[in-house]
């Protein structure tokens, strides 16, 4: 299981539609998370993820070290599934997808690591699964880092 977070001053999630466009998750200071699934990964691999999400030392103290976790901020996240994080470049130039777990497999983990940081006391804004999303991150730092857990 993968995510890229990024610390962001805002962030929402817009489902696009032909030419209707829906917003369906929006968080302000925080992270947004990008969470991709392979085959073998298992819930409490999302729940580890949620941890570690969780308790990730990003954001700044009053000295402006990163210091504090999401929790400590009083932080939000945007979680949005991202099967592309999957994405094999190592030959040619057309991305293979075999490593990104079918959505009946992916679904679920990422409700998952919802569902911990909601556990967690994170306020938690999602996009939607299947769909055409667009998302806007105003990233702050800029501060993005890749968990693999």
């Amino acid at each position: 299981m993968r995510a890229l977070v990024q610390r962001v001053r805002e962030a929402h999630v817009d489902v696009i539609d032909g030419e209707s466009r829906e917003r369906v998750g929006q968080v302000g200071p925080g992270v947004c998370v990008l969470v991709g699934v392979t085959h073998d990964d298992t819930e409490a691999e999302a729940a580890r993820l949620a941890e570690k999400i969780v308790d990730l030392r990003i954001f700044p103290d009053a000295e402006g070290v990163m210091n504090l976790s999401l929790a400590d901020a009083g932080g939000a996240a945007l979680v949005v599934s991202q099967f592309t994080l999957y994405g094999d470049t190592t030959r040619g130039r057309r991305p293979g997808w075999s490593a990104a777990a079918r959505p009946e497999h992916a679904e679920p983990l990422v409700e998952a690591v919802v569902a911990g940081l909601q556990g967690r006391g994170i306020d938690v804004a999602t996009g939607r699964f299947r769909t055409d999303m667009e998302v806007l991150i105003v990233n702050d730092g800029p501060c993005t880092l890749m968990l693999e857990v």
